[in-house]
């Protein structure tokens, strides 16, 4: 009984800590984006500390690649049944189309009464953008949804996902627990990333878009999926070395090393180097949070209150954060590329906090009403007003929004 206690403990430890990271990653991207419109993006020290603030777009992804990935791998770990692939592409849909769509509708809205850029205007950009279509081309960003390039990406990898577990599983470990094999197999599929990058680096005839489609962030998804088999083979991370080894990946990212401050460098050996330093900086920050039971200081500030309460939430933040901050600019008296990163951090900070409350919790009231419809009939209104967010989170997409 006690070691059950033990390994209950560590488990909600453990989802508490992944759940907040969720937020350590969400507010990296908001200083990102302070930082670029508020001018800091400059060829100096301070401008290279905000671009790569960008870093946080490999902690979801590695998480991602890391949360979805291990049912599988603890199914063949443990001679399970893999998961099944139609309920998990119902609970990803679940989980992002509902609230995506309403914050895609309600940008579009508000645009039509305020000037906006010249991109993914009208139908064709509206459907563009709710399908996640926008990456493939030019001229279908819309001003307050430029960040959706992400889900963009993420999307790919969700419908993918059960072929590629499928083909690791299967075919490279034959049905069989081969952690080796697994590894090797996983580690073959993120060369995908270096070799795209020169693809695209190198054919004229690719438009710059494809840049940013799915295989040039493969490696950083197949990342979190290494964790996952680590999980299940390892004891024990070291937090403090996966920390030290965090820091140094960042601080080699503001070097030259890794190009100008873009996502995606034009030059293709730093492109490659910048890739390679923000999967090393996502999996060191995740591999304590997932190894074993040993957090340390990083793992305890995530698994905090405030953080888990802000990483429930953090996808809904990502989803509305860019369209308040251009509000946040005009409310501070700032013009394009001018004013403070730090206010602008702050405000936006606060600002966004309620509409993605207001989301979150109105959606998982509505899924868990419909839940509760479907398997008891006539479920009480009050007990759905009542119903804790925490638990559609839990259930729809283990603690993270992915």
């Amino acid at each position: 009984m006690v070691v059950n206690s033990v390994d209950e403990s560590a488990r909600l430890t453990t989802i508490s800590s992944l759940t907040g990271i969720r937020a350590f990653a969400m507010l990296l991207v908001v200083g990102a984006h302070a930082g670029f419109w508020t001018g800091k993006y400059t060829p100096d020290l301070v401008g290279a500390f905000y671009s790569r603030l960008e870093i946080g777009v490999a902690i979801f992804f590695a998480l991602s690649g890391y949360l979805l990935f291990r049912p599988w791998v603890k199914a063949l770990a443990r001679g399970g049944q893999s998961p099944a692939v139609g309920t998990y592409l119902w609970h990803r849909a679940r989980r992002i189309l509902p609230a995506y769509w309403i914050a895609i509708i309600a940008v579009y809205t508000i645009y039509l009464f305020r000037d906006s850029g010249e991109t993914g205007l009208g139908w064709d950009g509206f459907l563009r953008n709710m399908t996640f279509t926008q990456i493939y081309g030019f001229g279908h960003f819309h001003d307050g949804l430029t960040q959706t390039w992400s889900l963009a990406v993420e999307v790919i990898f969700y419908l993918l996902l059960p072929l590629i577990a499928w083909a690791l599983v299967v075919v490279v470990c034959g049905g069989r627990w081969r952690p080796g094999r697994l590894v090797l197999g996983l580690s073959v599929l993120a060369m995908t990333t270096p070799l795209w990058i020169v693809f695209t680096h190198t054919d004229a005839q690719i438009s710059i878009t494809a840049r940013l489609w799915f295989p040039g962030f493969f490696a950083w998804f197949v990342g979190g999926m290494v964790l996952a088999v680590a999980s299940m083979t390892l004891r024990r991370f070291n937090p403090y070395a996966a920390g030290a080894g965090a820091l140094v990946c960042f601080l080699l990212a503001m070097t030259p090393a890794t190009g100008e401050a873009t996502i995606v460098p034009d030059d293709g050996g730093a492109a490659i180097t910048k890739a390679f330093l923000y999967l090393m900086f996502a999996m060191f920050l995740l591999a304590p949070l997932v190894v074993g039971s040993h957090d340390g200081p990083f793992g305890s500030l995530c698994a905090s209150r405030p953080m888990v309460w802000l990483g429930e939430i953090s996808y809904e933040f990502f989803l509305v954060h860019l369209v308040v901050m251009e509000f946040v600019m005009e409310m501070l008296g700032y013009g394009t590329f001018q004013g403070s990163a730090v206010g602008v951090f702050i405000v936006t900070t606060v600002l966004t906090i309620p509409p993605a409350w207001a989301l979150h919790r109105g959606i998982a009231r509505v899924v868990l009403w419909r839940e509760n419809q479907t398997r008891a009939g006539r479920p009480s209104p009050t007990a759905v007003a009542v119903a804790d967010s925490r638990s559609y989170a839990d259930r729809v997409s283990g603690a993270s929004r992915s």
